[in-house]
């Protein structure tokens, strides 16, 4: 009798088809680590590359003591007149992520920066069971990407691809521990590339990916057939708040981009090219005598920056970038903010109705600033900075608090890097010359006024 033909959907054989061309097997292992066939077909499998791939994953446990604030109960006057004692009481609370090992012998992991942003303590728990305390290399809620590392033998490392290679439609495969359950596996595609405008981070180039990431994937790694690194997975758009087929990672050559520089410095130092620019509307296009909307004009070009030594001036229209149309003022940021220093952009402009084309290279984007134990011995540990040229974009102001030391008193008060010092006391701040000069005024009662993407609070010292 005839043996039947089976007729494997579509994505299945695709899928076979991936695994034998990308060769995730030796030739002469192929045959006897393939999963039996079925009625003469072979099973495609990814369970021989996820072998190598989930020993690299971790769980990491992340608690933070966080003071309890109250709108009535936190103001100073209120709090003396009622004899409440000064310091806040406090809360912890508990953050749920992964991590991947990227680097085994120096115990290097990639995370977000959600996952881990103002820990007090860090437990890092690999797939055999053992658990180890993490140490905060650095963080950058810019892109939203942490280093954590621990100090362990025979750990077991991902290696990273070149996520500039991948293409929608590419298989990829999500590891993490979503929502505390253990190390879970999800398959799908890349469903789009270099996403942008979603939540809090600033720069943005996220992969886009059908593949399941739910609470507690954050910080896991996503890989393609070959079992590389190809994105950190970050956050999905969901109304509903689980998983619908949208979600987000950032791509590997990012984070390889931003880890080297948060090993090197703790921080990552981003480049600039000077410029205040604005979108182009059409009034300012009748203004400019334009014949259309297309591109970002120039508003101002900062001393000695990248721009100033590149020959641009205010009144020029930025419409291409790197040979391609430049679409949006956030567009030119991301590139910025994206791309390590040193790198050179080509820009195309218009100035005075003539096309030209200039070179920029990117230059460290110099901000000033302080630590705050010169300004009160009770804000030592932190630091505050001005604002990044992205930020004073946004429209925010005043001085950014840039590190604070775990551990520390303002990071028990409640500080965290990343957000915004916007007042003290009833001082208004707008910037970090007007904090300074309330270097030595010491104030018997410490109240700052901070903000991030939430809102603004009070932060109380002694």
């Amino acid at each position: 009798m005839s043996p039947r033909h089976v007729h494997l959907p579509s994505w299945l054989t695709g899928l076979l088809a991936a695994v034998l061309v990308f060769g995730l097997l030796p030739a002469g292992a192929r045959a006897a680590t393939l999963p039996a066939a079925v009625e003469g077909q072979p099973m495609p499998s990814l369970a021989p590359m996820l072998t190598r791939v989930t020993p690299a994953v971790v769980n990491i446990s992340s608690t933070t003591r966080v003071p309890v604030r109250d709108a009535y109960f936190d103001d100073p006057m209120v709090r003396q007149f009622f004899g409440l004692p000064a310091t806040p009481r406090e809360r912890v609370e508990q953050s749920l992520g992964s991590g991947v090992i990227v680097d085994a012998t120096k115990g290097y992991i990639l995370t977000n920066n959600h996952v881990v942003a103002g820990a007090d303590d860090i437990s890092v728990t690999l797939q055999d069971g053992r658990t180890f305390k993490g140490k905060l290399i650095g963080t950058d809620p810019a892109t939203d990407v942490a280093v954590v590392q621990i100090r362990a033998d025979h750990l077991h490392a991902l290696p990273m691809a070149d996520s500039s290679t991948l293409r929608v439609g590419d298989y990829v495969v999500a590891v993490g521990e979503p929502f505390g359950l253990g190390q879970t596996v999800t398959a799908g595609i890349v469903s789009a590339l270099g996403r942008s405008g979603l939540g809090d981070s600033s720069y943005q180039n996220f992969i886009q990916t059908d593949a399941s990431i739910n609470p507690g994937n954050s910080g896991g790694p996503l890989v393609n057939l070959r079992g590389e690194l190809v994105g950190i997975n970050t956050m999905i758009f969901s109304p509903s708040g689980g998983n619908v087929g949208i979600g987000f990672a950032i791509p590997s050559n990012l984070t390889s981009e931003v880890m080297k520089q948060l090993i090197a410095h703790g921080k990552v130092e981003r480049g600039s090219l000077g410029l205040q620019v604005q979108a182009i509307t059409p009034r300012i296009a009748q203004a400019l005598k334009l014949k259309d909307s297309k591109g970002v004009v120039v508003t101002g070009v900062s001393d000695g920056s990248a721009a100033a030594r590149a020959g641009l001036q205010p009144g020029d229209v930025l419409t291409l970038l790197d040979g391609k149309p430049l679409q949006s003022v956030q567009q030119l940021r991301n590139s910025e903010g994206l791309l390590p220093l040193g790198s050179t952009l080509q820009l195309g402009i218009m100035r005075h109705g003539q096309p030209r084309e200039v070179k920029a290279t990117l230059s460290a984007e110099k901000l000033a600033s302080v630590d705050g134990a010169q300004l009160d011995p009770r804000l030592a540990g932190v630091r505050f900075s001005e604002l990044s040229q992205n930020q004073r974009d946004q429209g925010w102001y005043g001085a950014a608090i840039s590190a604070v030391q775990p551990g520390s008193r303002a990071a028990r008060a409640g500080l965290s890097p990343g957000e915004v010092l916007i007042g003290v006391g009833n001082q208004r701040i707008t910037s970090l010359r007007i904090l300074r000069g309330l270097a030595g005024v010491h104030l018997r009662q410490l109240v700052l006024v901070v903000a991030d993407a939430d809102g603004s609070h009070y932060v109380l010292f002694n």
